[in-house]
């Protein structure tokens, strides 16, 4: 789950850019997600990776695997 590191929510969390890039034609090769929290104005960018398998996050938002605490 994509959160704001600020406000320790998703709920405010809005998708503001979002991008897919096919290499083949067919597979996904990356996810790029850029979000603004609506709440604070904080901003942030999520980006996978197929070619890697990895996930990375960037500015005022954070990749958690637990529930958040305030919904």
């Amino acid at each position: 789950m994509i959160t704001c590191s600020n406000c320790e929510t998703a709920q405010f969390l809005q998708i503001t850019q979002s991008r897919v890039y096919f290499e083949d034609g067919e597979m996904i090769n990356e996810i790029s997600e850029t979000y603004e929290c609506t709440l604070c104005g904080s901003t942030g960018q999520y980006i996978y990776d197929e070619d890697h398998d990895e996930e990375t996050v960037t500015g005022d938002v954070e990749l958690t695997t637990e529930r958040p605490k305030f919904a």
